[in-house]
């Protein structure tokens, strides 16, 4: 059968192996990323807004300084932050996905593949 491009039974054994090791792993990896805090702050550190490692918003910090100055510095503040919480939450959720996979490409829908 090899010779009609199909793999051996050891691949087809090896492959389920790897599969079944992904998954037991990505229960752990959702529980991991359920847990991390990861913090966003406005360029000037007024503005703070925590995002679980699956981008669950989890708190939001502003300091009374910045409301003072108005509702549209407040939401310039809060945008930034939010924005990068939820890039340092994005790419810290891709870089511990590749690590369980070991650089695997998957091909999965809705996954982004960089490799």
């Amino acid at each position: 059968m090899a010779g009609f491009g199909l793999p051996n039974f050891g691949q087809i054994t090896e492959a389920f192996k790897k599969a079944q090791q992904i998954q037991e792993n990505a229960q752990k990896l959702q529980e991991e990323l359920d847990a991390m805090e990861l913090e966003g702050k406005s360029s000037d550190g007024r503005a703070r807004i925590w995002l679980s490692g699956n981008q669950k918003p989890l708190r939001v910090n502003l300091d009374p300084s910045l409301l003072s100055e108005g509702k549209e510095k407040s939401e310039a503040a809060t945008l930034e932050a939010l924005l990068e919480a939820y890039d340092l939450s994005t790419s810290t959720m891709k870089e511990r996905m590749s690590e369980l996979t070991g650089g695997l490409n998957l091909n999965l829908p809705g996954v982004e593949n960089s490799n």
